[in-house]
């Protein structure tokens, strides 16, 4: 049964990428935004670490470089600036929606650092930063009378005509439905490619839709082959995704060591540097993994900052209080995808992508760490801007 839907703009995701561009779209447009599970299975839900911003004028320069350097300087430069530039009128806009970042006694913002950053720059809110902005996002957007969200309605193909992009084709995954959703414009926002490796921090219902869509349809791809290998999740015999432990926990002082007890490399180093280090001492050792204390992290920091880390890793077996846990690297992030312009426009007229299924340049070869969730959100805000200037 083929059904046919008209809306403004049609959204594939409901991440963080999606969510704040539908917030951003002018009120007196039909919005509509579908999702592949339900609204809580997108990787927006498990960033723990935080979200990056500009502290001052003065930090311009290191943190520019900190993000050229761990993408081994092949970013796109103005998109860095332009993340950068943004990335305070964000975090206002986050507090202002309500996100609970963590807060020094006198009010002001409390920062953390993560690898190849050269200072402290990354707000956060726990060991569960995604979460509590994409749920903020979630309920904002749901309170808006223009939006309609569709759970279980997987994306499968574009509308297109005379070379113009003119909505998306979709399946319900519950009933014999298939919609031919038609929009003036169109947004992918569908996530990354975890779901396609075995080892993965990801979903196993990221599989690079959009990226296949858009094959199909000629619109211009980048960089497929960027892809991040997280240095630290959980190591496990057990199927299915695997739990991050965030870059931030060696930030605060925990230290990766060999089955011998010794530390064999500098953890806060750019993730595929340390990937690799800790991938040639399983190789001289014959394991399986390596393991990262805690030892150095004080227990009140431990208990405040990474509660969620520490009650899974209970679970699991592990006192993180009292012992290093076993750590393998796993895949975790996609730095190429659909090729956008600096408002996220795709090389297909009424075609934007948002998110981790898109390529903006920002994070070149290698993700710095906490640029997602910020680059995410400064261009789809962008995107929506593009749009109703558009619209209007």
């Amino acid at each position: 049964m083929i059904k046919k839907l008209e809306y403004d703009v049609v959204i594939a995701g409901v991440g963080v990428g999606g969510l704040y561009t539908a917030l951003h779209l002018p009120r007196n447009k039909r919005i509509l935004m579908i999702c592949k599970g339900d609204r809580q299975q997108c990787d927006s839900m498990l960033a723990q670490g935080g979200i990056c911003v500009l502290r001052d004028e003065g930090d311009y320069e290191s943190f520019y470089e900190d993000t050229l350097r761990a993408g081994h300087y092949e970013n796109r430069k103005e998109s860095v600036d332009i993340m950068i530039r943004s990335s305070r009128a964000v975090i206002d806009d986050l507090l202002q929606l309500g996100v609970r970042f963590a807060k020094e006694e006198d009010g002001s913002l409390k920062y953390t650092r993560e690898g190849a950053h050269s200072k402290p720059r990354i707000c956060f809110h726990k060991d569960i930063t995604g979460k509590e902005i994409t749920e903020t996002l979630q309920r904002h957007v749901k309170a808006l009378s223009n939006v309609t969200i569709m759970e279980y309605t997987k994306m499968t193909d574009i509308l297109v005509e005379n070379g113009e992009c003119k909505g998306m084709i979709a399946e319900s995954e519950k009933e014999d439905i298939t919609y031919h959703i038609f929009a003036e414009d169109t947004i992918l926002a569908t996530g990354g490619i975890g779901g396609l490796y075995k080892h993965s921090t990801n979903f196993s219902s990221l599989t690079g839709d959009a990226l296949e869509v858009a094959k199909k349809h000629g619109v211009e791809l980048e960089h497929l082959d960027y892809v991040q290998i997280h240095p630290t999740s959980l190591y496990s015999e057990k199927e299915g995704r695997r739990f991050l432990i965030s870059e931030s926990t060696r930030g605060e002082g925990a230290i990766l060591l060999n089955a011998k007890g010794e530390r064999f490399v500098d953890e806060l180093l750019p993730r595929d540097v340390v990937t690799e280090a800790i991938h040639k001492e399983m190789e001289k050792e014959g394991s399986s993994h390596v393991w990262l204390s805690f030892e150095k992290v004080p227990k009140e920091t431990i208990r405040e900052h990474f509660p969620n880390i520490y009650d899974t890793c209970l679970k699991e077996g592990y006192d993180i209080l009292k012992e290093p846990i076993p750590v393998v690297p796993a895949q975790h992030y996609f730095m190429g995808g659909i090729h956008v312009d600096r408002d996220s426009r795709t090389t297909m007229a009424h075609l934007y992508a948002v998110g981790e299924t898109s390529c903006n340049g920002v994070h070149g070869k290698n993700r710095l760490a906490s640029n997602s969730l910020l680059e995410s959100l400064v261009f789809a805000r962008r995107a929506a801007e593009k749009i109703a200037k558009e619209l209007k």
